[in-house]
């Protein structure tokens, strides 16, 4: 609001013309002027109470998604900047005399000489329900070409990652519908696991299915394309269309012909799109980054444009830090608890003023304790809060140059993380698919993350395959084995060729458990190699129509005790009998007239 200048001008002529009538009238030359000064006091005053200030500064020089400005000298680290053109712009250095900023947009319109505005906040995301089922750019604005996300909440892009008390072990399996992964290296709720390779050797494929495997299920997927071709995105996203899958996925994407800060932003953006789903509604949730070898490639370019010291690979000293505060950030937290009248609603999710809540397990023997000695007896309960317990499970990407996963990011990564899927390239263009190489693949959290089922049927598995790599590797250059070593290898072919697995054709565990736990226990030995995928699903199908009550038990706690077990080796040798055993006899007797292929 400006000061109303012409009620001041109208006030000082008013007194002048009255200071002349009083000289011309011979009256005393005296000039009130307390009037002129009372309106010019009431003005300045409004004015300053109007008054709104803002920090500016200038662009000195700008290019390739830098700006170096003047003028904003209490500019804070990560400070959101605003420049003439709407678009936005973050703050990475602070020099002496100018900062260095990124900007999140083009900068063609930008041009030396605009002016900068502070905004005083830091860069946050929409977040919520609105964005299921949407493709977003880091910023959150749509890539779809539907509406605005009209989103009712915003968070940080950058948070800490919750502390030690805040977290509880990881425990809870996260399938994803592979047979080689959830049998093998089985990931859990809350969990790290990097996924390896050279380029085209599956790595996306193994995300997707998971993102698929979780369709109707309980868990929040997030899928963070870095550097991909837009073709390629658009590509997954019709793949989880067709599979039903956006209704529970959220697609952030900064392709390849994004500048390099959207580059850098979006996984840190995608992560906090997820956190919003764990922290306040107590949700599971799967992001999968895809890849980070491109954000730190893309943070090494930003880095150099902003002249920071470049250190080995030319990457900048805290590119470890870059991938560590971000992957950090997947957890599974702790439980939280508050005492109850007895008589409250299962479903209540609000904490009363004051009112004490219980972290965490040894929070819940405390809670039982102090629940115990409260007035009337029996009238209190600890109850869980149902927003508390969430869990982020993050699946980083990782590209490796001619499988060197001695390089500098992926030994990052894999330091980092809590387990690493290698895919190897010899297996791949074999057929093995998904190109698991068993010998360095691993999960740090083990069979914690697994079912009972799957931890009973598939126990000695990883041993077995090792094993037939080793003997594999010694027949080629040995022409004779025992018959010991070649039952060996043959139910190695085979184990091989069972974990085998279509693309977007996820598995349910109990399925899984039932073909490994057949497999390894020598019921497919007897079959053609080739004949194996066809004989599982035979396998499956009879179980499921032949043995229901024992499927629909084992689907109902994921168990096999040792009565089911029994129950499961009946089924099988049931099958054997009824449908292998005839299979193997006619595709060993001679074709009747006219040919045709066996079993």
């Amino acid at each position: 609001m400006k000061p109303r200048t012409d009620e001041i001008v109208s006030v000082v002529r008013e007194e002048i013309a009255r200071y002349r009538r009083r000289l011309a009238a011979g009256g005393a030359a005296g000039f009130a002027s307390g009037p002129i000064a009372e309106t010019i006091r009431r003005e300045v005053a409004s004015y300053r109470a109007a008054l709104e200030t803002a920090h500016v500064g200038r662009v000195l020089e700008v290019g390739d998604g830098i700006a170096q400005i003047y003028g904003l000298s209490e500019a804070m680290a990560g400070e959101l900047l605003e420049f003439d053109n709407g678009e936005m712009g973050q703050v990475f250095n602070l020099a002496d005399n100018s900062v260095g900023a990124v900007i999140y947009g083009s900068c063609e319109d930008i041009k030396a000489g605009d002016t900068v505005r502070r905004t005083g906040r830091l860069l946050d995301v929409p977040v919520g329900e609105e964005l299921l089922g949407r493709v977003v750019d880091p910023l959150g604005r749509p890539l779809d070409g539907g509406p605005a996300i009209a989103a009712g909440k915003r968070r940080p892009v950058e948070t800490p990652a919750p502390g030690i008390a805040d977290r509880q072990p990881v425990n809870e399996p996260l399938q994803t519908g592979l047979k080689a992964i959830d049998a093998m290296t089985p990931i859990g709720r809350g969990q790290r696991e990097l996924i390896i390779g050279d380029r085209k050797t599956g790595k996306t494929a193994i995300a997707v299915d998971a993102i698929i495997n979780q369709t109707g299920g309980d868990v929040i997927c997030i899928y963070v394309a870095i550097g991909q071709k837009e073709s390629t995105v658009a590509g997954v996203v019709e793949t989880l269309r067709a599979h039903g899958a956006m209704e529970h996925t959220i697609v952030v994407s900064a392709a390849s012909s994004a500048a390099a800060p959207l580059q850098y932003v979006a996984p840190y953006a995608g992560c906090a799109i997820g956190e919003h789903f764990m922290h306040e509604q107590g949700r599971a949730v799967l992001v999968v980054y895809d890849d980070l070898s491109k954000q730190a490639a893309a943070y090494r370019e930003v880095s150099l444009l902003l002249r920071r010291p470049p250190g080995r690979e030319a990457y900048p000293g805290d590119v470890f830090y870059l991938h560590s505060r971000l992957l950090e950030r997947a957890c599974k937290l702790a439980d939280r608890y508050v005492i109850v009248p007895a008589d409250t609603p299962a479903d209540r999710s609000d904490v009363a003023p004051g009112q004490k809540v219980y972290v965490g397990p040894a929070g819940r023997r405390e809670a039982q304790a102090d629940a115990a000695k409260m007035t009337p007896a029996g009238g209190w309960r600890v109850h869980r809060l149902p927003t508390s317990g969430g869990s982020l499970t993050a699946l980083p990407i990782c590209e490796t140059q001619e499988g060197e996963v001695s390089a500098y990011i992926p030994t990052n990564l894999i330091s980092i993380t809590d387990g690493q899927i290698y895919l190897e390239p010899s297996l791949f263009f074999a057929g093995v698919r998904p190109a698991i190489n068993v010998g360095i693949s691993v999960s740090r959290v083990g069979y914690k993350a697994a079912v009972g089922a799957m931890k009973k049927a598939a126990a000695g598995l990883r041993i077995d395959l090792a094993a037939y790599r080793e003997l594999a590797a010694y027949t080629q250059v040995s022409m004779t084995v025992d018959a010991a070593t070649q039952r060996q290898l043959d139910r190695g072919q085979r184990l091989v060729r069972l974990l085998t697995q279509p693309q977007y054709s996820p598995m349910h565990v109990v399925d899984q458990a039932i073909s490994l736990y057949a497999a390894t226990r020598g019921y497919f030995d007897m079959v053609a190699v080739e004949k194996v995928p066809a004989h599982e699903a035979a396998l499956l199908r009879f179980v499921r129509e032949q043995h229901a009550p024992l499927r629909a038990a084992m689907m109902d706690d994921l168990l096999l005790p040792g009565e089911r077990e029994k129950e499961l080796r009946a089924a099988l040798a049931d099958f054997r009998d009824k449908t292998l055993v005839p299979a193997v006899a006619a595709a060993k007797a001679p074709p009747a007239r006219g040919g045709g292929e066996g079993p």
